[in-house]
């Protein structure tokens, strides 16, 4: 006897681990399994992925967590795919092998090509075409990049069998025994070559890069079918119904779908995002102008504000400088002294990204005394990244009408309540943190249950999700806001 579908199947392919998650008919998490990551550095300033990696992580994980929930594959109703967003690779769609390790989003090996089209002329061009500032971070220069590195040093490449993308679409690709090769368009406008006007690649910026267009994924709605996965992978053709960039995700799972609602998500970077609505909303304050989400009827736009580092920074702390061992640790380290003690952390690990957008300012801490202790390091560093959002929220502010007046967050350092208490302060607003803090494949989740009809109204699937605590604004507030200033400053001197 066949059983019912009672599950969605969420794939959280992010940037320091892959996660299957199973959601129920209720929305919520009834197993997950998660496999972290291998990082490569061949260069400072360097990123890498091995994409095979990648794919058979996601395997692994989408096997166990089926296995240890003791469900089968047949209960599957659909798929939701959501990604590490600029990421990128080539690879042979013959041998499915990848021509070279794919380039992470915070890769900078490309800045100089970046100045070199700045000082050519380009940069207005490339924003009012894509909506995005012209920077190393998006996924344009890293394939041409790897494309001119194929031609060096493979150059019995067919061409004609080489095929590009970003993650999603590498494995949608795989998921689909090499069927389909697809992107979704809030993926898309992240490459730095879709034209956010007219949602296609732009035939102009593939010359420009020298992208060839046979290389690249068609672009589709996020939630709508996009293949099914091959029956020889899980023993069951599944559809794979909604692909989202990992930040659009997140805005979908909170509600955020009209002007006014935004989210920040703390990952390995922090990403704030404003719903736009139905039509594109350009910023006069570095932020980007990016696709929400879109079905076959609607496009929703958002803008953003993309902050390249925060949990890095914690990641940093403990296999960096190994000044702890874990990152819980950090919560109580900086609730251990009343202040950072003068000392201001600029996280410019990979660059700064928005509102400053300089991808040669690195990281330092200063004002360090014989005073500092270890507990006011690891305090400089979560204030640092609270200031970095206030940052942001500073210019949404002056992009909008409506001035911020709460902040729905979810992310792994929202686990952090002095993180999350500190925010508040800064802000003066309250921060909002839901129980399920998978925010990311929540969103990848309830798109693809909605695309296939296993739920059929959003707004109560979003009036469900259970809110774990609301940080408001503190006897620290004034503190916290008075030493933004000299912050700032610290950052201006790296600057």
């Amino acid at each position: 006897m066949i059983k019912a579908s009672q599950y969605i199947l969420a794939l959280d392919l992010g940037t320091t681990g892959n996660r299957a998650i199973l959601f129920n008919k209720q929305g919520n998490i009834v197993g997950q399994i998660y496999h972290e990551l291998t990082q490569y550095y061949p260069q400072p300033g360097w990123l890498e992925h091995d994409a095979t990696q990648i794919w058979q992580d996601t395997c692994s994980c989408i096997k166990q967590v089926i296995s240890e929930t003791g469900i089968e594959a047949q209960e599957i109703a659909a798929i939701g795919l959501t990604v590490q967003r600029e990421t990128c690779l080539l690879w042979d769609k013959i041998t499915g092998e990848p021509l070279h390790k794919a380039i992470v989003w915070q890769d900078r090996r490309t800045a100089d090509m970046c100045d070199r089209l700045k000082q050519e002329g380009y940069s207005n061009t490339i924003q009012q075409k894509t909506g995005l500032i012209l920077d190393a971070y998006f996924s344009a220069t890293k394939l041409a990049w790897l494309i001119d590195w194929a031609k060096q040093n493979k150059p019995d490449t067919n061409w004609d069998n080489v095929i590009a993308g970003t993650v999603d679409s590498w494995v949608l690709w795989n998921l689909t025994g090499g069927k389909v090769h697809a992107t979704d368009s809030s993926s898309a406008s992240r490459t730095m070559l879709m034209n956010l006007d007219n949602g296609n690649w732009d035939r102009q910026l593939l010359d420009l890069f020298n992208i060839p267009d046979s290389l690249m994924p068609k672009i589709q709605p996020s939630m709508g079918l996009f293949g099914t996965t091959d029956s020889q992978l899980l023993g069951a053709e599944i559809p794979i119904t909604a692909i989202f960039g990992d930040q659009q995700a997140a805005l979908f799972a909170h509600g955020c779908d009209r002007p006014g609602l935004l989210k920040c998500t703390y990952g390995t970077g922090s990403f704030l995002v404003a719903q736009a609505g139905t039509n594109v909303a350009r910023s006069n304050n570095q932020l980007l102008s990016t696709v929400a989400w879109s079905t076959k009827d609607t496009t929703n736009y958002a803008l953003e504000g993309a902050i390249f580092t925060t949990g890095a920074c914690i990641q940093w702390l403990r296999d960096g400088i190994r000044l702890i061992s874990n990152a819980a640790e950090t919560d109580a380290l900086a609730s251990a002294v009343p202040s950072s003690n003068g000392v201001y952390f600029v996280p410019a690990l990979s660059g700064l990204g928005a509102p400053h957008w300089n991808m040669n300012a690195r990281g330092a801490f200063l004002g360090i005394t014989g005073g500092v202790s270890k507990e006011h390091l690891v305090r400089a560093v979560l204030e640092a990244i609270a200031y970095q959002v206030k940052e942001v929220i500073e210019a949404v502010n002056k992009d909008s009408e409506h001035p911020v007046s709460l902040l729905k967050v979810d992310g792994g350092a929202t686990r952090n309540n002095f993180l999350m208490q500190f925010q508040a302060d800064a802000l003066g607003i309250p921060v909002e943190r839901p129980k399920i803090l998978d925010a990311t494949a929540q969103g990848a989740a309830f798109g693809a249950g909605l695309a296939i009809g296993f739920w059929d109204d959003y707004q109560s699937l979003i009036n469900n999700r259970e809110i774990d605590r609301v940080f408001e604004p503190g006897a620290g507030q004034e503190q916290a806001q008075a030493n933004f200033i000299p912050w700032s400053q610290a950052v201006a001197k790296v600057l």
